[in-house]
């Protein structure tokens, strides 16, 4: 079953007299279970692809379909509750709330999406994540007193606390030493064969090209190949 279709995908940013082009007519296509890499140079348009199926930033040109609706019609309040019902972000950048401890961080991404979610079972599930990325222990740290793989590794439980139907993971392991880079990977694949839920990653680490399903090479905002 086709989840969501990308139809002749441009993407151009303009700052000031300077027009960046970064998608160039994308045509793609992602099913529900799907584990999929997408692998390119720096600046071929990664990030970029990522933000555009997860409906944080809208195509110049072209039609993206979610379970055959048209996103481009959908007010700003609607993609809203798409990405925070459906999606599971994990940024390169983290993303993370300074103010807020890590169980907190985590905590917000579960609130927003089970309003009436009991607050035991809401803990029971924070611990639990916090238990699979490696973090018991750091439940009550700032974000600024993490390094950046903890911090990694918070912005990981964040994204997979809320079972989300489809997980966007710009470099999730970038920051990771290889032994947690490989039981993050390991976690993903278990939610994927048994939950079923789709993981699009944006990457260049040979551990998740090697586990990947698919892999889709862009080249200069093209896809070159799979």
């Amino acid at each position: 079953m086709i989840v969501i279709e990308l139809k002749d995908i441009e993407k151009i940013y303009v700052s000031g007299k300077y027009r960046v082009k970064a998608l160039r007519g994308i045509d793609l296509q992602i099913s529900k279970g799907e584990f999929t890499a997408v692998v390119g140079p720096s600046g071929s348009g990664k990030t970029t692809l990522l933000n555009i199926m997860g409906c944080i930033d809208l195509p110049t040109r072209g039609s993206v379909t979610l379970h055959g609706e048209e996103l481009q019609t959908k007010k700003p309040e609607e993609l809203a509750l798409l990405r925070r019902n459906y999606f599971g972000f994990i940024f390169q950048s983290f993303n993370l709330i300074p103010v807020l401890t890590v169980y907190e961080n985590v905590e917000i991404a579960l609130k927003l999406r089970y309003k009436n979610l009991q607050k035991k079972e809401r803990e029971k599930r924070i611990l639990s994540i916090l238990e699979a990325v490696g973090l018991s222990d750091k439940w009550n740290m700032k974000p600024l007193e993490l390094s950046g793989g903890e911090q990694q590794r918070v912005s990981i439980a964040r994204a997979l606390v809320k079972d989300p139907e489809f997980v966007l993971a710009d470099e999730p392991t970038a920051n990771l030493d290889s032994e947690t880079g490989k039981s993050i990977v390991e976690l993903m694949r278990k939610l994927n064969a048994e939950k079923g839920v789709t993981f699009v990653f944006s990457t260049h680490d040979p551990l998740i090209v090697e586990h990947a399903k698919r892999i889709i090479k862009l080249r200069d905002g093209k896809v070159v190949g799979e």
